[in-house]
């Protein structure tokens, strides 16, 4: 484990007393370590007598070990040890799996803030740190956000060896490596680090690596907070990192070759590096019949591009270019527009602002009423804004279908991205119809074209064109054809299934 120095900016005292090591005598490393957790209430220090004689004292805190396995292993043994089985002069009395030697007052420092016990016993060099940690944590429950039809109904949780657990229960094998780092000068967060060796490209691994050593912060209280310090671009909308809270996605994406890092104390895992094709997959694809995923990630790029571009195609057509209506359709819009005090933009931008009001009101109001908000406030004021003459009955359909639209993101922060670059490709549009609309598209693909995650171009396998590779990002392919890993982000290991395995017809 990768481990910073602690930092104490504001004591230089407790700075150098940190390198020094443990004293045989347990009550000066007691007053030291009562330097370091000065005024720390749930602090606690349990005084007792080993072999009879011998001082002792366990420190943890409240909340964070699990006191009666403290008492039955290690407290109630070595306090009742016989005379005859000698003086104590190690921690070999102590039985229990996962222990450690510490010797320096910082490793001690660190033993007990990640929530397990130092033991020290008078005139005994060093002290001992025990794994006893105890603390209440949320079940495995089924994700909210990435429900599906049919497939497990397992999701990551904020306890970080649950999650790895959950990985290690789909890939029973050693070439699943897992490297931890610590982040956050005072939070202190394990930050896991998972790939296949042989799999995973070694030049990815590294990159993503020397990344997360160079992340300084006081603090990491979220995976967005590594996500936004990690990723390429800071300024694009889009996302350049995946997140998901399933471990059959992270588990499929560790087998395609990419990297996945968890976080502690959140349930959302990072997927590294991510393309857009990657952004518009479902796990549920792989779970129905081939036909049926190939269809459903067709209209999936479809409405990405009525999410995007519906209301702007609207207001560039009516100001600009009313020759591309059919008649009869133009003047059933004319006359619903007549009373309409406003342009076409500005009443797509209203239209647009509310929706997203009411959208973001249904996310943060209580989940008992939220859904009911949305829906009903959506409707009250769609028909409430058509009598008062503000906007238009089309309007209010064309935003009303492009807010479907992008729901059928699987990724939300692919649908927020779609959601901030409507307004300004809307604006644009507006004031220069469709020369305006295909400038916009012109700057976005230019931007797309120059992004890149961990070095791997945004748009594969579209650009640079691998059609090789469409079998798993434009349709999705049986699974006995796909018997490639992506060469997107594979490494030596090429191959997922034997290319001399017979297929019954």
């Amino acid at each position: 484990m990768n481990v910073p120095e602690l930092e104490y900016l504001d004591n230089p005292m407790l700075e150098k007393l940190e390198q020094e090591m443990l004293s045989l005598s347990i009550k000066e490393n007691a007053d030291v370590l009562g330097q370091f957790f000065l005024d720390c209430a749930d602090l606690v220090m349990h005084d007792f007598v080993v072999s009879r004689s011998r001082a002792a004292t366990v420190f943890y805190f409240q909340g964070l070990t699990d006191t009666m396995q403290l008492e039955m292993q290690v407290i109630r043994p070595l306090t009742t040890r016989e005379a005859e089985s000698g003086e104590l002069d190690s921690f070999e009395g102590v039985v229990i799996s996962n222990k450690k030697t510490v010797e320096s007052y910082g490793d001690a420092v660190r033993s007990i803030l990640t929530g397990r016990s130092l033991l020290l016993i008078d005139g005994i060099k060093g002290g001992l740190s025990l794994c006893l940690t105890k603390f209440e944590a949320r079940s495995v429950e089924e994700p909210q956000s990435e429900s599906v039809v049919r497939g497990p109904r397992e999701g990551f949780t904020e306890t970080l060896s649950t999650n790895t657990s959950l990985l290690r229960r789909r890939i029973r094998s050693s070439t699943m490596k897992i490297q931890s780092f610590e982040l956050g000068r005072y939070s202190k967060t394990i930050i896991d680090l998972i790939y296949i060796e042989g799999i995973a490209r070694d030049e990815i691994v590294q990159q993503i690596t020397d990344r997360l050593l160079a992340v300084d912060i006081d603090g990491i209280l979220e995976s967005a907070m590594v996500e936004e310090a990690i990723e390429d671009s800071t300024f694009s909308p889009f996302p350049q990192i995946q997140a998901t809270e399933r471990p059959d996605v992270a588990v499929a994406a560790l087998l395609e070759g990419r990297i996945v890092i968890l976080t502690e104390n959140t349930p959302i895992a990072l997927i590294a590096p991510t393309t857009l094709a990657s952004l518009m997959q479902s796990p549920e694809d792989y779970y129905q019949r081939f036909w049926i995923g190939t269809t459903i990630r067709w209209l999936r790029y479809l409405f990405f591009f009525i999410a995007l571009l519906a209301p702007s195609v609207y207001v560039a057509i009516l100001t600009f270019h009313q020759e591309m209506v059919p008649t009869t359709l133009l003047l059933r819009v004319a006359q619903s527009r007549e009373e309409i005090p406003f342009p076409a933009l500005l009443e797509a931008l209203i239209m647009e602002v509310i929706f997203e009001a009411l959208r973001e009101a249904g996310i943060r109001l209580p989940k008992q009423v939220g859904s009911a908000v949305s829906i009903v406030g959506a409707l009250v004021i769609g028909q409430a804004a058509i009598q008062a003459g503000l906007v238009s009955a089309p309007m209010v359909m064309v935003v009303a279908i492009t807010g479907i639209s992008s729901f059928m993101m699987p990724q939300y922060p692919a649908s927020i991205a779609l959601r901030l670059l409507r307004f300004p490709i809307m604006i644009l549009s507006g004031m220069f119809g469709i020369f305006g609309l295909m400038l916009s598209l012109l700057l976005i693909i230019t931007h797309l074209c120059t992004l890149h995650s961990f070095g791997i171009p945004y748009l594969s396998p579209f650009s640079p064109l691998r059609p090789t590779e469409w079998k798993d990002s434009l349709i999705r392919a049986p699974i006995k054809f796909m018997k490639q890993r992506p060469g997107t982000y594979v490494g030596k290991n090429k191959m997922r299934q034997s290319v001399y395995a017979k297929t019954r017809e």
